[in-house]
């Protein structure tokens, strides 16, 4: 029987990359705490904080494809973020399919505030939210060499 091993998600974006925790055991993502980008750069010390807290195996990457399943826009840059996060951890990283992450991940956060949760949904919220998505869909199985 394979040991349980924590995974870290993330939602990459120019602003903001969210940023999701789970486990292989449980198959649950929860929300982390999303990261700033300022021009261009990831705030690199907050995501080695992250790895250094929740110590993963592997490492799971958004990959934002458009509708209709052609390379999105911010495909590359994603992949050369994937890129950085292997070279900078030495952890498998793996890419997955986020069409309408962030879709569903504000559909639920809005639906969870109508059931009587407080506050006001930011958008740092809906991007780790995202990342949850994200890493659901690696625990289902989806994703480049899951």
């Amino acid at each position: 029987m394979t040991r349980p091993q924590t995974v870290l998600a993330f939602d990459f974006g120019l602003k903001r990359i969210g940023i999701a925790g789970g486990d292989t055991l449980t198959r649950q993502a929860a929300p982390r705490s999303a990261v700033a980008v300022h021009r261009g750069v990831p705030d690199w010390q907050a995501i080695a904080r992250e790895v250094r807290t929740l110590a993963p195996a592997v490492l799971v990457v958004g990959a934002p494809y458009n509708a209709d399943g052609s390379e999105g826009t911010l495909l590359a840059a994603a992949r050369r973020f994937a890129a950085e996060l292997e070279h900078r951890f030495a952890l498998p990283v793996r890419l997955v399919d986020e069409r309408f992450s962030s879709l569903e991940a504000s559909e639920a956060l809005k639906a969870r505030r109508a059931s009587g949760a407080r506050g006001r949904i930011a958008r740092a919220d809906i991007d780790s939210a995202a990342a949850a998505v994200i890493l659901g869909r690696w625990f289902q199985g989806e994703g480049e060499g899951t």
